[in-house]
């Protein structure tokens, strides 16, 4: 209004302004002057005049303060409001698209709220109000009344990928299609990533009301790690030339302890690179890098084996000519290797070169035309590749005519030459390599070609352990496993004489990807010799399409920490699934940033991908005009106003009492009418803090609590862990209602620091590592729930990755901040006596997704020192506490059918079956307490009975 940010909730009442001009009249009315009759004798009073003279009209500054009394009582009818909140047009419905990508995290408190302003405003004028996130794909859309849609605005979290915006727009267009009166609200993260462009153009095209909110401030990222010789380096990227120029990215360790910090400037561009000059040893140990006080997933880049840089020894079989470098092996062997690998070589003089470089624990050792092994070095070099070091050989006079273990395949003696027996008329040039071979999309020049090589014999295993071939179909490397490591066989020597290889780049590619394998390893590398079994078998057998299968048959390795919208690592949800091992893509929906595999040897799948970029969406291009995100909150002017009004009205008394001369004043009156007219202003205002409380009303959910027992679960803030404890507790009270006498009512989610927890028995706690801690008034109601008799399982669902004896995880620590400050009992695993294993079903433990973590329980009281069994406490002697890590939940969860909803460790249905047995116990032992505890003591009742 005017360029003022000001609107009125009442615009209607505004129009008594009208009536001022007509009420600046009437009080300017004076009665009619009185009718003169003459008198003579009143001639005698002329020179008498009056002590007191009323005028003829209201003076006009009285008018103006009367006047403007009555404008603050309009103006505050109208029901204006400071910085409002948006009113979408349209008359139907309101649809709010959220961009909720990892580029909305680090301002998505600013977001969520704009949406709740605008969803306030809606249910304001009853408009039915729909949500759509953009990783939500093409799920049907439904509109809520408003108190429904900021719930389920307020549990929708951050994506830890850029999700595809293109598969909600169809749905998107259904809903505008059924509803042609609706206004669509688009809550964009501003980047031109998963088609921003064509799904703008296609909501300006569908929606008759659009309106587009972004954030003015761009969005950072990492990019493209890179261990180089001298110095770990990383690219920073952002969204626009806008915003801060320098930062800071952060180097932690697998314990999340800072190792170095890098600074950077962008210079008024849009790239830029932080550079860690650390020693490679202290680099090697680097895990995590982040950009400091960005909150995002793309703000983090995880490092795994394949970014430490390795040190590779090397050993020929020639003796080194300082003076034609060119013609010996190493030379070709070191420019491969220095871009990406620290390399090594034996001091001149030692008499074992080798055993040198073994005793500096190099991960590759590379041996150029070397035959056969000393005895004593040979297994020093075996153990080397068992224990999971690469072993790489070059062919050469010395191999060929040698007899050697440690190859691959068996050699058969000489070789082949150009122009020889056993030999092609023109040089060979190399096939492109299988799906199954690690050198799998490198590209082969035509120019590389081969004139001399070593043969292997034929073997029915030969094709299994071939990485690259001829294009006659003969070996050119094949390779093979030897316990956690492998040997790999060049069939061509390192220098140029039997081939062009090492002059091509191609030759610096293939060593690339071998020494990453050195990285996989511990893992198993995704080579063709993972399958070098399977596809032994299969040639023996001569089952051709069996050998093709068991080549495209990639082994996966499921994630065991991933991480959030915010950039947290934690527990991987439900969703995730294993990555096939070589995995080199970006994040997405189903293949979340984080880690997969082993702990010792984890694959890290990242939110960007090398050499890629941010770019902002350019609005302007579409003919769209976005909004920007406010930082000021809604200010209801109206108590201001009332006050004004109340204050001007005794200023009008206290001048009507002046003019009329009933006032007499002094000092002391003075002192005491300013004292009340300050007391009065101070009163008029807002007084949210000092309006006397009143009991909350009681919900209807309450009453229904209160009237039927019921499951609940506390609300964590993360939907998919929020979906998968009412789906586990909604299972629960189905296999409840069909085994035993109680029918538990639909299980329901509070928030400890809103919600009543004394209608609920059992509550259900998974724990969200990264959540903010609960309020100390929600953890006084949390100990007075335990204190009255109420149970709480906290489950912090990191069964998998807890170690004994490792560092707490994050999932841990959070449980203890939560448990500081609240009265627990002493705890102690469940023992096998105890009276929960005994409730409904005898059970041995508690079981869910998981089957190895240990449930905790209230310790029950020392056991007699006679050996007899513990006496049963006094009470119901129900634990307030029980902690576990196995998920219980994901293990009750199942659809109507009974089948489960999510995948078990290690699975099968007997575990399924054991996971509800034991929530049966866990509902039947907080109802119950120690009915059962005669069980403990049946031997001796037994015995009495039988007496």
């Amino acid at each position: 209004m005017f360029g003022i940010p000001l609107a009125f909730t009442v615009p209607l009442a505004l129009t008594a302004l009208i009536g001022l001009p007509l009420l600046y009249y009437v009080l300017r009315v004076t009665p009619p002057r009185p009718r003169q009759v003459p008198f003579p004798p009143l001639r005698l009073f002329l020179d008498l005049l009056p002590a007191n003279q009323t005028p003829r009209r209201t003076p006009l500054w009285l008018l103006i303060l009367r006047l403007a009394i009555a404008a603050c009582i309009i103006f505050a009818m109208a029901g204006p409001v400071l910085n409002p909140a948006p009113v979408a047009a349209g008359a139907g419905p309101l649809l709010l698209v959220l961009d909720d990508g990892w580029p909305a995290a680090p301002s998505w408190d600013r977001r969520i709220e704009a949406a709740a302003q605008r969803i306030q405003a809606a249910g304001q004028r009853s408009r039915p109000v729909a949500i759509v996130a953009t990783s939500d794909g093409p799920r049907e859309i439904l509109a809520f009344e408003a108190n429904k849609a900021l719930e389920r605005l307020r549990a929708i979290k951050p994506a830890p990928y850029a999700p595809d915006r293109l598969p909600a727009l169809g749905a998107i267009e259904a809903f505008i299609a059924a509803h042609a009166e609706s206004s669509v609200v688009w809550i964009a993260d501003g980047l031109e990533r998963g088609h921003a462009g064509d799904f703008a153009a296609g909501l300006a095209g569908a929606a008759k009301h659009l309106s587009i909110v972004t954030d003015p401030n761009p969005v950072r990222a990492l990019s493209g790690p890179q261990n180089l010789a001298g110095s770990l380096e990383v690219g920073v990227l952002r969204s626009a030339v806008a915003g801060a120029e320098q930062g800071e990215v952060r180097a932690l360790d697998l314990k999340g302890l800072a190792i170095g910090a890098a600074p950077f400037d962008f210079a008024g561009k849009t790239a830029t690179t932080a550079r860690f000059d650390l020693p490679v040893e202290l680099r090697n140990d680097i895990v995590r890098l982040e950009i400091a006080g960005e909150h995002s997933a793309g703000a983090v880049s995880l490092l795994d084996e394949r970014w430490r840089r390795r040190s590779v020894g090397i050993v020929s079989g020639e003796a080194a000519d300082v003076s034609q470098p060119l013609l010996a092996p190493n030379y070709y062997l070191k420019k491969a290797l220095s871009p990406f690998a620290d390399v090594r070589e034996a001091r001149p003089g030692v008499g074992d070169p080798i055993h040198a470089l073994l005793e500096e624990h190099v991960a590759v050792m590379v041996l150029a035309d070397i035959g056969a092994v000393p005895g004593p070095t040979h297994d020093e070099l075996r153990h080397f590749i068992e224990d999971g070091g690469i072993l790489v050989r070059f062919a050469g006079t010395r191999l060929a005519n040698a007899s050697d273990d440690l190859v691959p395949v068996r050699l058969r003696r000489g070789g082949r030459v150009l122009g020889g027996s056993m030999s092609w008329d023109t040089p060979k040039k190399l096939a492109p390599f299988e799906r199954s071979s690690p050198f799998f999309g490198l590209n082969v020049p035509d120019e590389v070609t081969v004139t001399r090589q070593v043969l292997a014999e034929p073997d029915p295993g030969l094709p299994a352990k071939t990485l690259a071939q001829l294009s006659d179909g003969t070996p050119l490397v094949t390779a093979m496993r030897m316990g956690k490591g492998m040997t790999i066989l060049f069939h061509v020597t390192a220098d140029t004489t039997w081939s062009n290889l090492p002059l091509s780049g191609l030759f610096v590619d293939m060593l690339r990807k071998i020494v990453d394998l050195s990285g996989e390893t511990g893992q198993g590398a995704a080579t063709g010799v993972e399958v070098e079994k399977a596809q032994t078998d299969a040639a023996k057998a001569g089952d051709k399409d069996a050998l093709a299968a068991s080549a495209d048959q990639p082994r996966t390795v499921a994630p065991t920490r991933t991480l959030d919208g915010y950039g947290v690592l934690g527990v991987p949800p439900a969703s995730a699934k294993p990555i096939p091992i070589g995995f080199a893509g970006a994040a997405d929906a189903e293949h979340l940033p984080g880690f997969y595999g082993p702990q010792n040897a984890p694959l890290a799948v990242n939110t960007l991908l090398a050499g890629e970029t941010l770019s902002a969406l350019d609005f302007g291009r579409l003919g769209l005009a976005p909004n920007f995100l406010r930082g000021a909150e809604p200010v209801d002017l109206r108590p201001f106003l009332i006050a004004a009004a109340f204050l001007l009205f005794c200023l009008d008394a206290l001048a009507s009492l002046w003019l009329s001369g009933a006032l007499r004043p002094s000092r002391r009156a003075v002192a005491g009418l300013a004292a009340f007219l300050i007391a009065c202003g101070c009163v008029a205002g807002p007084m949210r803090a000092q309006a006397e409380p009143s009991s909350p009303a009681i919900s209807q959910r309450d009453i229904n609590s209160a009237l039927t027992t019921r499951l609940a679960y506390v609300v964590s803030g993360d939907a998919k862990v929020d979906e998968a404890s009412r789906q586990g507790l909604l299972s629960l009270s189905r296999v409840l209602a069909r085994r035993t006498s109680l029918t538990p009512g639909e299980p329901v989610g509070v928030d400890p620091a809103r919600d009543e927890l004394s209608f609920y028995p059992l509550l259900y706690w998974p724990i969200v590592a990264g959540r903010p801690r609960p309020s100390q008034e929600a953890i006084a109601k949390i100990s007075a729930f335990m204190r009255l008799g109420g149970t709480i399982i906290f489950d912090t669902r990191d069964a998998l990755t807890a170690r004994p004896d490792g560092p707490p995880t994050p999932e841990a620590q959070w449980l203890r901040q939560l448990l500081d400050g609240v009265d627990v009992p002493e705890l102690a695993p469940v023992p096998a006596d105890h009276v929960v294993t005994k409730t409904f079903y005898l059970l041995d433990g508690f079981v869910g997704r998981y089957v190895n973590g240990v449930t905790w329980i209230e310790a029950l009281p020392p056991a007699p020192a006679d050996g007899s069994a513990r006496p049963a406490r006094s009470g119901d002697g129900v634990s307030p506490v029980i902690i576990t890590s196995n998920d219980l939940a994901g293990g009750w969860a199942s659809d109507p059918d009974g089948e489960s909803l999510y995948a078990l460790t290690p699975g099968g249905a007997r575990q399924h079956e054991l996971a509800l047995r034991g929530g049966v116990n866990l509902v039947m032992y907080t109802l119950t307490g120690n009915y059962k505890a005669d069980q403990v003591h049946v031997r001796d009742l037994l015995e009495r009975l039988a007496h």
